[in-house]
């Protein structure tokens, strides 16, 4: 099952990168027939998703797909992408995009597949240094993690972060009191399969 999902992805990928680069040639025959699919691969928790925005490289993100199913795209913010197909998924976001930029041109790709490696990791995503997967370790907090990612950037909503559980749970965190003010209310410890996600600020 799992190969046949890899699979799925891999095609699905293939095209939509052939679409953006307009001269590369299409997948040939022999390749889509020895890799046909009834299905069309679906995005689930643990997958690993690239959004690539033509030509907007500060837009373009690679990350976690999140517990409650959604990830974090610049200017659009939560995307629903869980049970939902790549192109689908480009789709959405080229229609929030085109409220900001010109004629967007999106495309998505799983990159990485959930496995069971998934429930013994944590993740930072949003506006950190650079967004991490780190095998958990007992002990690690909130903080921790953010510091493992190279601290927040100058555009983060500090204190609209948010602590997204494998059960489910959405809990919310002020990095900023936690940052500029020693308050350690809100650094909660951390389980495995967690995922921590700054906002951007909207200005």
């Amino acid at each position: 099952m799992i190969a046949t999902r890899y699979l799925s992805a891999i095609v699905v990928g293939t095209m939509l990168l052939t679409a953006c680069a307009g001269t590369a040639p299409p997948p040939s025959a022999e390749l889509l027939e020895e890799h046909s699919f009834d299905d069309e691969y679906r995005i689930g928790v643990g997958d690993t998703i690239s959004v690539s925005v033509w030509r907007n490289a500060d837009l373009s993100v690679t990350v976690p797909v999140r517990p409650d199913g959604k990830v974090s795209v610049p200017l659009v913010g939560d995307v629903d992408v869980g049970n939902k197909t790549p192109e689908e998924v480009s789709k959405e976001i080229t229609g929030s995009l085109a409220t900001y930029i010109r004629d967007p041109f999106v495309t998505v790709i799983v990159t990485d597949m959930g496995s069971d490696e998934y429930r013994s990791r944590v993740r930072v995503t949003g506006a950190v240094g650079r967004p991490v997967s780190l095998a958990y370790r007992q002990g690690m907090t909130v903080l921790d993690l953010v510091l493992e990612a190279g601290g927040i950037t100058e555009f983060a909503s500090a204190s609209r972060a948010v602590l997204y559980r494998r059960s489910g749970d959405r809990i919310e965190v002020d990095l900023n009191r936690i940052l500029n003010k020693g308050d350690m209310s809100t650094n909660f410890p951390l389980r495995p399969g967690d995922v921590v996600t700054i906002p951007e600020r909207v200005f």
